[in-house]
C-alpha cells in the first residue's frame, strides 16, 4: 500500500487535534507605557546556557489564560482550540503529527490510497484501550469505534452541524446522511442504528481493525484530516451507559472514557485541571510527563509573577514585562528570553452583518454601514496596527502582520512557490519590509472614508459608526489590549467616523455575546484542519449550514443587503469552481488563490494578525507541533535566547 506523501511544508493547526478549530480571540498581551522599541537580546551574551542533555522535567506545571477555559470533554462537539488543546491528550485520533507536521501513525498504524486518493484504507493497532478515569479498562477500541464517531457527527440532532464540514466535503455520502437526519424528528434521528449510517455513506469495515473511506472526488490530502476531531472515536458503550447522545454531550473528566497519552483526574473550572500519565496508553515507547497541572490565571502578569516563584515553566511575556527585561541586559532574565515559535493560527478581523442591540432589534445603523464596500476598505487600508502588535511582540511587531486569510508555508505549487504568494501577486501587495505595514495607505484610506461617508449619509447611517466590541470581564490582558485597539481605531480612522465600545462578557463570548448576535466584529484565528485552501475558504461561504464562519460569526445568511448578498455569492461560485479542481494541484491552487483574493479586495473579512511572542521557558517548542503533551523536551534549567535561535536553526535545516 503506498502511503501518500504530502506536497506541503507541514500541517498548520491540525497538528493540534483541533486543526482547523477557531480559537476565541487574539492572544494580544496588556500593554504598559510606550518607551522607545526595546533591543534584541544578543545570543552571543547568553550565560547559563544548557547542554542539549539537560535534566528533562518529570512534571510540568503551565499557566493558561482563565479566557482559554475548555467548554465541553466532548471533542466531536467543538471547534474551539482552547478545548482542543486539553482534549487532544485524552483522545487519539487515527494519526499524529511529528515535531515538523509530518503525519505518523496513531491508532492506525499504516495507512495510504491506490488510487490518487478516492479511497483510503487505515489499518489499526490493536490493544488500544478505553480506560475511565482510574484508568481501569473498558472496552477496546476499533474500527466500529470510529465508525460511531462518524455518525454522531453527522447526525443532525446529535452533533447539530458541528465539525461537518469537512466530512461532508471529503467523504462520499456524508452530506445525505447530514440531510438525512435533519429532516428526521429528534426522537427519529436518536434512535437510528447504523445501518443507514453504512448504506449512506462512504465507510467501509471489512474488519474490526481496517478502515475504508471512499472520497467525493480523489483527494490527495485526506490523511491530513485524520488527526482532526471530526473522524475521532467514540465507544458506542459509553453512549449507552451515559444514557444516550445527551448524556455523553454532558459527560465530564470523571464520566468521560480515555485512549489518549493521558486522564484528568482532576478538573476545577476556571482554577486547575491536573492530567496523569495513562498507565494503559498503547505507545509505551513514548516520552511523557507523570503529571501536567494547567492553572488558570486572570492575566499573564500573574503568570510572570508565578514564573519569578519557581511555581510554572513556561510564561507569555506581557508587553510591559517584555520591555522591562529586554531593556536591561542584567536583568535577571535577560538571556532567558526567547522568541516563540509562530502558532499556526490566521487571525482576523470577523465582522457581524446581522448585529443585534441588547434588547434584540436589528442595529441598523452597524448592519448598514458594514454592508458598504467603501465602509470596510477604509478600515483595510486605513488600519495601522503596528501598536495593537506590540501586545503581541514588542520587540518585532510588524512580523504579526497578516494580510491573508490562509496561512503561509501552508501549501506550494509544484515550483515550490508558497500558496499565499499567489494571492499577494493578486492582491498587489508588497512584501515585508519591518518598517510598516505592508497594506497600509493612508491615502486610499482617506478616499474611501469620504466615498462611504457620502454613500451611507443617503442611507441614514449616522457617525461616528458605533462599534462594539466584546472582552472578557474578568481579564485585565484583554481589557489592556482593547484600550490599544480603541487608540488605533481612533488614531486610524477618526473620531467623527468610528467609535469603539468596549464591552464585556461574564463567561462565555458563545453564549453571551456571538449566540444573540451583540458583536460588531470579533478577531478570532483559524487553523487548517487539512492541507487544502478550501478548508479555510469554504468557512466563509453563503448559504452553506457547515460554514463555520459564516453561521457563527459574520451570519451573512441573515444580511439584506442585496449588493453585499451578491459579493458573496460570487465569492462562494469561485470557491465551489476552485474545489472542483483535483486533477491538476496547481490550476486548483490558482482558482482558490482568486478566491481568496476576492475575498479580501471586497473586505469581506479583515487579516489582522499572526501571534508570534516572546516567553520564558523550559521548554522546547520545536520538539513538538502538537498540543499533545507527548514527547515533548523539556529542561530543569530555562532555556536561553542562544539556545532558541539554535532551536530554531535546526529546525529550518532540517525541515528542508
Amino acid at each position: 500500500m503506498r502511503t501518500y506523501q504530502r506536497l506541503a511544508a507541514f500541517v498548520l493547526a491540525a497538528a493540534l487535534m483541533l486543526g482547523g478549530c477557531s480559537t476565541g480571540g487574539n492572544t494580544t498581551q496588556p500593554a504598559g507605557d510606550t518607551p522607545s522599541t526595546p533591543s534584541t537580546p544578543a545570543a552571543e551574551n547568553s550565560s547559563n546556557s544548557n547542554s542539549a542533555d539537560n535534566e528533562p522535567l518529570k512534571d510540568i506545571v503551565i499557566a493558561k489564560l482563565a479566557t482559554r477555559e475548555l467548554e465541553t470533554f466532548c471533542s466531536v462537539h467543538s471547534q474551539r482550540a482552547e478545548d482542543g488543546e486539553n482534549l487532544v491528550n485524552l483522545t487519539d485520533p487515527l494519526l499524529e503529527v511529528d515535531n515538523y507536521g509530518r503525519m505518523i501513525p496513531c491508532i492506525a498504524e499504516k495507512w495510504g490510497t491506490e488510487d490518487g486518493g478516492l479511497t483510503w484504507t487505515f489499518n489499526l493497532r490493536q490493544g488500544v484501550k478505553w480506560v475511565d478515569v482510574n484508568g481501569e479498562e473498558m472496552a477496546d477500541c476499533n474500527a466500529h469505534d470510529f465508525a460511531t464517531g462518524l455518525e454522531f457527527v453527522l447526525n443532525f440532532h446529535k452533533n447539530d452541524s458541528i465539525n461537518t464540514s469537512m466530512p461532508m466535503e471529503l467523504i462520499k455520502g456524508a452530506t445525505e446522511y447530514y440531510n438525512f437526519t435533519k429532516e428526521l424528528s429528534k426522537e427519529e434521528a436518536l434512535a437510528l442504528d447504523m445501518s443507514k449510517f453504512y448504506e449512506t455513506v462512504g465507510m467501509e469495515l471489512p474488519d474490526d481493525y481496517t478502515i475504508i473511506y471512499t472520497c467525493t472526488a480523489p483527494k490527495p490530502y485526506f490523511d491530513t484530516v485524520a488527526n482532526y476531531s471530526c473522524l475521532y472515536p467514540i465507544s458506542q458503550k459509553l453512549i449507552d451507559n451515559l444514557g444516550g447522545p445527551e448524556g455523553y454531550l454532558a459527560m465530564n473528566n470523571q464520566t468521560m472514557w480515555y485512549n489518549g497519552a493521558y486522564l484528568m483526574p482532576t478538573y476545577i473550572q476556571g482554577n486547575e485541571k491536573v492530567f496523569k500519565a495513562n498507565p494503559k496508553y498503547w505507545d509505551t515507547n513514548c516520552q511523557r510527563f507523570d503529571s501536567i497541572t494547567f492553572k488558570m490565571v486572570e492575566s499573564n502578569d500573574v503568570a510572570y509573577q508565578m514564573w519569578q516563584a519557581g511555581e510554572i515553566d513556561h510564561v507569555d511575556l506581557t508587553e510591559s514585562n517584555l520591555k522591562t527585561i529586554s531593556g536591561n541586559p542584567n536583568h535577571e532574565f535577560y538571556n532567558n528570553l526567547v522568541e516563540k515559535r509562530p502558532t499556526s493560527y490566521s487571525y482576523q478581523f470577523h465582522f457581524n452583518y446581522d448585529k443585534m442591540k441588547n434588547d434584540g432589534t436589528p442595529d441598523t445603523n452597524w448592519n448598514t454601514a458594514i454592508a458598504n464596500k467603501a465602509f470596510r476598505l477604509s478600515w483595510y487600508y486605513g488600519l495601522d496596527l503596528t501598536n495593537y502588535y506590540k501586545r503581541t511582540n514588542a520587540i518585532n511587531p510588524l512580523k504579526c502582520e497578516n494580510d491573508f486569510y490562509t496561512m503561509k508555508n501552508f501549501v506550494y505549487t509544484s515550483d515550490g512557490t508558497d500558496y499565499v504568494d499567489l494571492v499577494r501577486e493578486r492582491l498587489g501587495l508588497g512584501t515585508f519590509n519591518g518598517e510598516s505595514m505592508v497594506r497600509y495607505n493612508k491615502a486610499k484610506a482617506e478616499e474611501y472614508k469620504a466615498q462611504a461617508i457620502e454613500e451611507l449619509t443617503a442611507k441614514g447611517v449616522t457617525f461616528p459608526v458605533e462599534i462594539d466590541y466584546y472582552i472578557s470581564a474578568s481579564s485585565q490582558t484583554a481589557l489592556d489590549s482593547a484600550n490599544v485597539l480603541k487608540q488605533v481605531f481612533s488614531d486610524s480612522l477618526g473620531d467623527d467616523y468610528v467609535k469603539l465600545n468596549i464591552n464585556t462578557y461574564v463567561s462565555s463570548l458563545n453564549k453571551e455575546v456571538r449566540d444573540p448576535h451583540l458583536q460588531s466584529f470579533v478577531i478570532n484565528g483559524w487553523g487548517a484542519d487539512y492541507n487544502d485552501p478550501q478548508n479555510y475558504l469554504v468557512q466563509e461561504t453563503y448559504g452553506n449550514d457547515n460554514a463555520w464562519y459564516s453561521t457563527s460569526y459574520s451570519n451573512i445568511n441573515n444580511a439584506t443587503d442585496e449588493e453585499l448578498i451578491a459579493i458573496y455569492k460570487e465569492y462562494t461560485d469561485l470557491v465551489t469552481k476552485a474545489d472542483a479542481i483535483y486533477d491538476d494541484m496547481d490550476a486548483r491552487y490558482n482558482a482558490f488563490a482568486d478566491a481568496e483574493a476576492f475575498l479580501l479586495e471586497n473586505a469581506l473579512v479583515l487579516p489582522c494578525n499572526y501571534s508570534i511572542s516572546w516567553s520564558l521557558t523550559r521548554i522546547n517548542e520545536y520538539s513538538y507541533k502538537s498540543s499533545k503533551l507527548k514527547n515533548w523536551e523539556t529542561s530543569k534549567d530555562a532555556y536561553t535566547t542562544a539556545q532558541y535561535e539554535q532551536f530554531a536553526a535546526d529546525y529550518e535545516t532540517n525541515s528542508k
